[in-house]
C-alpha cells in the first residue's frame, strides 16, 4: 500500500509541475494536476490496487475463519458444559439402588 500511495503522489507532484510549466496557477493548478493525477493512476496503477486488493481480501478471510474457528471452540465447551450438568441431573434424579 506505500508502494501504491508514493507513486500517486509522484503522479501528483508530477502533474504540479508540468501544469506549472504550461502557467496554471492557483486553485486551478491543484485541482487539474489532482484531477489528471487521479485518473492517470487509475489506469497505471490498477495492478498494484488490484495486488493490494487481493492481499487485504485474503487476510479479511483468515481472520473470519479463525473467527470461526474460535466460535466453534467455545460452542465445543459449551455442549460439553451442557451435556456434563444434563448426565449430572439424571444421575441425581435416578434412585439409588443401595
Amino acid at each position: 500500500m506505500v508502494r501504491y500511495s508514493v507513486l500517486r503522489l509522484l503522479l501528483f507532484f508530477g502533474f504540479l509541475c508540468l501544469f506549472w510549466l504550461l502557467s496554471l496557477r492557483g486553485l486551478w493548478l491543484v485541482l487539474a494536476a489532482a484531477l489528471a493525477s487521479m485518473l492517470v493512476s487509475f489506469w497505471l496503477l490498477r495492478r498494484l490496487r488490484e495486488d493490494f486488493s487481493a492481499q487485504l481480501a485474503a487476510r479479511l478471510d483468515a481472520r473470519a475463519a479463525r473467527a470461526v474457528q474460535r466460535a466453534d471452540a467455545r460452542a465445543v465447551g459449551r455442549d460439553e458444559a451442557v451435556e456434563d450438568a444434563a448426565v449430572e441431573t439424571d444421575a441425581r434424579a435416578r434412585p439409588q439402588d443401595d
